[in-house]
């Protein structure tokens, strides 16, 4: 990710923490979650977050894609899958396919309507986010990536090496 996409994406993460209604999402183009991910509802890791209801939230979930740089988010004032375009097309496969796996548990979750974005905890504390992250790490383990690839996986810009040592036990992986 070149300078000013980072900078973007760190913007954009600041104005989800902010208390609007509701951003616009300049040159997001919004679809159906199937137009860009097919067969989705016969893996095994998303019918395990949706159970018998996956065929039905998978065609009624919606996806922005936007032109700024980051990764992707739920939306919590529509439910959509946000998702940058440039991830989309340069980021790896598999980060982005256990992405997937993360925002559709996240998806779920809004539906329960649980806070995705609880305050009172930090990022790799939050309920939500463990709970997403565990869903990740088990398809991760699923298609045998080694717990270095993981713990790759695991680690974000705005994570601390003690944070990502938090998230990891949380989730039952070691990181070095």
């Amino acid at each position: 990710m070149d300078w000013l996409e980072y900078y973007m994406f760190r913007i954009m993460r600041l104005f989800r923490r902010l208390p609007l209604n509701r951003i616009p999402l300049l040159g997001a183009s919004t679809r159906s979650f199937a137009d860009y991910f097919k067969d989705f509802d016969k893996v095994e890791a998303v019918r395990g977050i949706f159970g018998e209801k996956t065929e039905e939230v998978l065609r009624n979930l919606k996806v922005d894609l936007t032109w700024f740089g980051g990764y992707m988010y739920v939306d919590s004032f529509n439910g959509h899958l946000v998702i940058s375009a440039p991830y989309l097309n340069r980021g790896d496969k598999v980060d982005i396919y256990l992405d997937l796996i993360h925002e559709l548990c996240h998806v779920r979750q809004l539906m329960e309507g649980k806070e995705l974005f609880d305050r009172r905890y930090s990022y790799v504390e939050r309920p939500t986010e463990v709970e997403a992250y565990r869903y990740a790490v088990q398809e991760a383990k699923r298609i045998g990536l080694s717990d270095e690839r993981i713990c790759q996986y695991l680690k974000t810009e705005w994570m601390s090496d003690s944070d990502l040592k938090r998230l990891a036990k949380a989730v039952n992986i070691t990181c070095q």
